[in-house]
């Protein structure tokens, strides 16, 4: 899936619930380590959140703050998704089995789209197949909020490994 010479990047969105928290993160750890690796330009990246609660809202402010104090500086404007979505973009995903759901019964009539549905974990060298990346949303204090930065970090430095080595089909 990686980009060659004179092709198009591959598309890649981010998905989560409301897209103010954990979608928003990924889309910009993967922006910030596709630039620390010179290969920023072989990916065009984006987020949403399945549903429309927090469309034109700014990041999370607990995840941006522990993002900072990692030295992540990151901004976003929530969006939910699209059906064009489905079309436009090569690699779409979802950080829980509720997301996976809600965009497999969009594709009702188009399970051909599906297969490229996949759980960001997957690319965690200690997640799995479908295992979750945990919404921090209703925590109290920070310490959700760091354990969910961890797992999204190593989910989107796993994914690029995979990606640049060809390892995404």
């Amino acid at each position: 899936m990686s980009q060659g010479s004179g092709q198009r990047p591959t598309r890649i969105l981010f998905v989560c619930l409301g897209n103010i928290i954990r979608s928003p993160l990924a889309e910009a750890l993967f922006r910030h380590y596709a630039q620390a690796r010179g290969v920023a330009d072989k990916y065009e990246v984006d987020s949403a959140g399945i549903g429309p609660w927090h469309v034109g809202e700014h990041p999370d402010p607990r995840m941006r703050q522990v993002a900072a104090q990692r030295g992540l500086i990151y901004d976003h404007i929530a969006r939910q998704i699209r059906p064009d979505d489905f079309e436009h973009f090569d690699l779409i995903l979802v950080m829980d089995h509720e997301n996976w759901a809600h965009l497999a019964a969009m594709l009702a009539k188009r399970p051909d789209l599906r297969r490229k549905i996949r759980f960001l974990r997957e690319f965690d060298p200690e997640g799995g197949p479908r295992a979750e990346v945990p919404d921090p949303y209703y925590d109290e204090g920070l310490k959700g909020f760091e354990r969910v930065y961890d797992i999204i970090d190593r989910s989107v430095r796993g994914l690029l490994d995979a990606l640049e080595r060809g390892d995404v089909p």
